[in-house]
């Protein structure tokens, strides 16, 4: 079944990949998505730190909210000094926050039903993250990208120095987290 969805995903469009194109790109969309990037890479012209918190209410009514934790560090640890890293640890959280980013822009609203899907993609990888590093519940998750533009190989170092001060920083809404996830089941 699997090959087959894969294959109408990428074959020219025909009577049956248009007949069944919801269910194909249901089965397609987000963990078996196809690009040709491997022929022609686009690297990336900047570096971004994705990073979390959450937000619990305490019996008292009390809002708690936890401090940033670096969810791109973690991704890091993952991979470095590892021979043979996992392309899941080098790329699910990068390419989930580029999927949302292109389907959202900047107002944050999602405008179609593959988008809406991106942005439960993207809670739901952090949320996970967050309650496997500490294993605390929440009911609510934000999350805020720096994106760092990288200077050119070659450039000087007041060069450097003026890229990463234009670092901008790009925070989300808060997400309500469904209780499951917050609860580590």
């Amino acid at each position: 079944m699997h090959v087959v969805m894969v294959f109408l995903h990428v074959a020219p469009s025909n009577v049956v990949s248009q007949r069944f194109s919801r269910q194909v790109n249901a089965w397609i969309y987000p963990l078996f998505e196809q690009n040709w990037r491997l022929f022609a890479p686009d690297p990336d012209s900047v570096n971004r730190t994705i990073s979390a918190r959450t937000a619990h209410t305490a019996r008292d009514g009390a809002v708690q909210v936890s401090p940033w934790v670096d969810l791109s560090a973690m991704d890091e640890s993952a991979v470095k000094h590892n021979v043979f890293p996992s392309h899941t640890s080098q790329n699910l959280l990068r390419r989930s926050w580029t999927s949302y980013d292109e389907l959202h822009g900047g107002d944050d609203r999602s405008h179609s039903p593959r988008a809406e899907m991106m942005r439960q993609y993207l809670r739901n990888i952090a949320a996970d993250r967050m309650t496997d590093r500490d294993g605390k519940a929440f009911e609510f998750i934000q999350l805020r990208v720096v994106t760092q533009p990288i200077a050119a190989s070659g450039t000087a170092g007041s060069d450097r120095r003026a890229t990463s001060a234009n670092a901008e920083t790009r925070r989300l809404p808060w997400w309500k987290v469904a209780s499951d996830v917050s609860d580590g089941k």
